[in-house]
């Protein structure tokens, strides 16, 4: 038996002539979180969708798990929501997808928003809708839950609490895995640090140890100093099919 939660073995993933993700391997364990991370245009995104079979790789293979009621909880970059709906509402509509006895209120209070089970989510702010995009992804307690960018876009406050609330999912027993540019949350949160560029995996490790590796005292310097050593320096291409 196997302690992996998700298993990605040599997976390549294609749009025309562009290689947007290049034999990526890794897996993942319960009660962790693993962040990708990378430069924009560096196959995050579509890594992700893959890992959700949203995209069918071209060459490689993803291990998810099988027994769960649900089994993958998935937040895009973008979540979108019936926005007549209220909270509550909404992950009733999940929960009643996933086939299975669901707490909405547990659910809702795990996340921070029992204040508002009311509230209709047109009237939610940028941060609540995160929260609630969350929220959706882990109804019916899948044991792996990817994340594309939770807290894009939102203030210090809103970010930290995010943060704490992913931790808490992986307390919980979750293989959380996260796509993020903010390297201060990722150093924060993360068991395992995914460095991709150009759809190559260049570095795996805890953030102290590429800290180490790299002999920088941040997360940032550290991934400077990995995709100029391993990858070559950095260039920029056209993003294609939503990539991050």
């Amino acid at each position: 038996m196997t302690d992996h939660v998700l298993t990605v073995d040599d997976v390549t993933v294609s749009f025309g002539d562009v290689t947007a993700v290049d034999s990526v391997s890794f897996t993942t364990a319960p009660d962790t979180v693993t962040c990708l991370v990378g430069p924009n245009g560096s196959g995050k995104t579509t890594l992700v969708r893959a890992i959700a079979d949203l995209l069918a790789p071209d060459d490689g293979t993803v291990e998810r798990p099988t027994s769960a009621t649900r089994s993958v909880g998935y937040l895009p970059q973008a979540p979108a929501f019936r926005p007549q709906f209220t909270v509550a509402e909404t992950l009733q509509f999940y929960a009643d997808l996933t086939g299975g006895n669901v707490d909405v209120d547990a659910t809702v209070d795990r996340i921070g928003l029992g204040g508002v089970p009311d509230r209709r989510v047109d009237a939610l702010s940028g941060g609540m809708t995160r929260l609630l995009g969350i929220a959706q992804a882990t109804v019916g307690d899948p044991p792996l839950v990817l994340l594309d960018e939770p807290s894009s876009g939102l203030d210090p406050m809103m970010t930290r609490h995010v943060t704490d609330v992913i931790t808490d999912l992986a307390v919980d027993g979750a293989a959380v895995l996260v796509t993020s540019h903010d390297l201060t949350s990722v150093d924060r949160m993360a068991d395992q640090v995914l460095v991709l560029d150009r759809g190559r995996l260049v570095a795996a490790d805890s953030p102290a140890a590429l800290r180490e590796r790299t002999g920088t005292s941040d997360l940032e310097s550290a991934m400077s100093e990995l995709v100029a050593v391993e990858a070559g320096s950095v260039v920029t291409r056209e993003v294609t099919e939503g990539e991050s």
